[in-house]
């Protein structure tokens, strides 16, 4: 088996420094390492490995969005995708089980093995973890402009910009219904988490063919802190607040055409369309994870 690792040298807090010596202690499999040094290159990197080189694994070494910019070119591809944590958020990591230091992950992928999940696309942009539209898509946005990233920082931003979000009005399509809705935020979740523990949808999984669209409507503010509490300890999905639609393919509508997608804003026509690919994906990850 050939392993190819994209590094993101910048992603998160610059964990990922040492990498290359823990590689070539710990990694039993043969192996190349490239290094991204602007945008786009890891999608770049991962089609050269796919497509031209016909390598077995993609592991990218970053967060979602090193995570992102690797899957896109993967799907529907025979090279599967593996993910080191060094990135803000993880949450594609950790989903599919892999450890949070990264020596325990490297180590980790000797006992990784292959099997197929599924892909999303927004108007046809991939997506594999969680993406959304609202207040989550304007913290990502802002979040992507900081100069310095991790938890401490994430924290910080949404704690500065949640009491003065307002909610927006959403026409929701799918199907042959239609709903409309005011919402703090949409989230379309593959995976459960944004990361760090911020599960969105607990119950989400990535092999069932279908997106959870996790509607979080309008609440009083004051009740904010214990909103953000019921996402750490996985319980959002019993809030009375939420409501969370299961479907393989869903039109939305709505004046604002921010998104981000796998904590990557991007801005989209305001009709969104979203579709689950089934079984489109091949990961490289821990047996005891889905």
């Amino acid at each position: 088996m050939k392993i190819r690792f994209i590094i993101n040298p910048i992603a998160g807090t610059g964990k990922q420094k040492e990498i290359e010596k823990l590689i070539e202690k710990d990694i039993s499999f043969s192996y190349d390492v490239f290094y991204t040094r602007k945008a786009g290159d890891a999608t770049l990197l991962a089609k050269e490995a796919a497509i031209d080189e016909k390598i077995d694994v993609v592991i990218a070494v970053g967060g979602d969005g090193t995570v992102n910019e690797c899957a896109k070119t993967l799907v529907n591809s025979n090279t599967a995708l593996g993910v080191i944590p060094s990135g803000s958020g993880n949450g594609f990591a950790f989903h599919i089980g892999m450890k949070k230091k990264i020596a325990d992950a490297i180590i980790q992928l000797n006992n990784c093995t292959i099997s197929t999940i599924d892909s999303c696309t927004a108007n046809e942009n991939v997506f594999v973890n969680v993406s959304g539209i609202g207040f989550d898509a304007h913290i990502s946005n802002l979040f992507s402009n900081l100069k310095k990233r991790g938890l401490f920082n994430y924290i910080k931003l949404i704690t500065k910009e949640v009491f003065a979000y307002e909610s927006t009005k959403y026409k929701l399509q799918f199907e042959g219904k239609v709903m409309e809705t005011k919402a703090y935020l949409i989230a379309f979740a593959n995976a459960s988490q944004y990361g760090n523990d911020f599960r969105i949808s607990p119950n989400a999984k990535l092999n069932d063919g279908l997106i959870d669209f996790v509607i979080v409507k309008k609440f009083a503010k004051w009740k904010i802190p214990l909103f953000l509490l019921q996402i750490i300890s996985g319980k959002i999905h019993l809030s009375k607040y939420v409501e969370i639609i299961k479907t393989k393919e869903m039109r939305i509508k709505t004046t604002n055409s921010l998104v981000h997608l796998d904590g990557e804003p991007i801005t989209l026509s305001k009709t969104i369309t979203l579709k689950n690919h089934r079984e489109s994906l091949k990961i490289f990850a821990p047996n005891e994870k889905e």
